[in-house]
């Protein structure tokens, strides 16, 4: 199964590499505050605060981690196109890549905001895992 579904699991690998990552940037920026307290975040920062934006950006990954991971490993255990579940994780993973770009250096209240649209390609492509995963089930 691993050397079937090797690019597929590079994806997901990757995908847990960036939220790392993530976690890392959002805590080193949230110990440079003045009036540091772990685990609290002020609640007047906003997008023009990076520590507003990097800790968003972790916690919007990690909200978004687990209806990825579920039905891509579903997939794999249930026999699904690996060509197709690669493909779809991957965009899944370079979307949540530039979303996380763009959160770190747009400040913007506006929505959508230019992260958004690599949102939506990550949540598209997560919608058609969901579909195609059914419809392998259902077969």
């Amino acid at each position: 199964m691993i050397t079937t579904y090797s690019f597929a699991i590079w994806g997901l690998w990757l995908i847990l590499v960036t939220i790392f990552i993530q976690a890392t940037v959002a805590s080193r920026a949230h110990r440079q505050q003045k009036h540091y307290v772990a685990g609290i975040l002020d609640t007047q920062l906003s997008h023009e605060s990076f520590v507003f934006r990097s800790h968003r950006t972790f916690l919007n990954s990690h909200e978004n981690l687990l209806m990825m991971f579920g039905p891509a490993l579903l997939g794999m255990l249930a026999g699904m196109d690996a060509f197709w579940l690669g493909i779809l994780v991957w965009v899944y993973a370079i979307a949540r890549i530039l979303h996380m770009a763009l959160y770190y250096v747009v400040a913007t209240e506006a929505n959508p905001s230019p992260r958004s649209y690599f949102f939506i390609v990550g949540y598209a492509a997560n919608l058609v895992l969901l579909i195609m995963l059914g419809v392998h089930l259902a077969s």
